[in-house]
């Protein structure tokens, strides 16, 4: 597939999607189109990338929004709600909105999906964003369209609002930063800027099909995370160990008066869940490099124009 072909990413104005189609448009693809519900997001995008095409369309809600698949070569499916305490949040934006991507797909005749599904779909964990998830690519593989399917772990970088990015944002303005527990939760973060390298190999070399763990190849506990990020931010910042049970009830508290918090008991849940994922080959399978996690930090918080862009939730 060349760099004149139409891509379509729904849900394209979030953490992927702004760091897709930066990288994307840098390397010279100018057929993108941008469908995202969030209109704050799809702003920012149209500041950062001026002359692309994007249109506002909640895809849970069939839609005019379904007449920019005519004539595009391929899809890559980035919506997705991550957080939240709501099961219905869950339904429509990951569940919902795929079955009207798919049915889109199939009525204008597009036969390349590059899915974007997450590492949770292996997960013990049992919560919403899991639960649907699961749902999502089962969906996916039912409608047999020639494509990968991804699963990457817990990713950073530019404009990421509800992870790393929230994480230093916070650190910024509290006298000290908590953290549940002993803090010793094994994580595999995978720099976004690496993965956007391979969608961008899947788009070139039309890959027909499979299913690719792209799990961060650095294991790091959760409280080096924290300590990374503040060696990258130069936050002097201390780092407080709160029991588990009081770090659960506060973030319950902060539940009862934020509707979409960004740490959530759910995920707190998931955080402790022990998960190990597979680790594969995929610098050697896509040729890309894997940018090693302290170098991939201090690129997300040193950029000096996208490390200043801050997403809404």
């Amino acid at each position: 597939m060349d760099r004149n072909a139409k891509i379509l990413l729904p849900g394209g104005a979030g953490l992927v999607g702004q760091n897709l189609v930066a990288r994307l448009v840098a390397d010279g693809w100018r057929r993108l189109v941008v469908l995202d519900k969030h209109r704050a997001n799809l702003e920012v995008l149209r500041r950062m990338q001026p002359g692309l095409e994007l249109e506002l369309a909640d895809l849970a809600e069939p839609g005019d929004w379904t007449r920019h698949f005519e004539e595009a070569q391929a899809v890559v499916m980035l919506q997705a709600q991550i957080g939240g305490n709501d099961w219905n949040d869950f339904q429509r934006n990951n569940i919902d909105s795929t079955r009207h991507v798919l049915q889109a797909m199939r009525s204008h005749g597009v036969n390349h999906l590059v899915h974007i599904s997450s590492s949770v779909v292996e997960s013990v964990a049992d919560d919403f964003y899991t639960r649907s998830k699961k749902t999502q690519e089962a969906m996916v593989r039912e409608a047999g369209l020639p494509g990968p399917i991804l699963r990457p772990t817990l990713m950073f970088g530019w404009f990421d609002r509800k992870h790393l990015g929230w994480l230093a944002r916070f650190m910024r303005r509290v006298p000290v930063f908590p953290i549940p527990g002993h803090g010793r939760y094994m994580r595999q973060p995978l720099y976004v800027g690496d993965f956007c390298h391979i969608i961008q190999r899947c788009l070139e070399r039309e890959v027909p099909g499979g299913v690719f763990n792209i799990s961060g190849h650095e294991k790091v506990d959760y409280i080096d995370i924290i300590r990374q990020i503040r060696r990258s931010i130069g936050s002097r910042t201390p780092i407080v160990k709160i029991p588990y049970g009081l770090f659960h009830a506060l973030l319950a508290g902060w539940a009862l008066f934020d509707r979409d918090p960004p740490f959530t008991t759910q995920q707190l849940a998931a955080l402790v869940a022990r998960d190990e994922f597979e680790v594969i080959d995929w610098p050697g399978l896509f040729d890309v490099a894997c940018t090693p996690f302290a170098q991939a930090v201090d690129e997300t918080f040193r950029h000096p124009v996208y490390s200043h862009v801050v997403l809404e939730f």
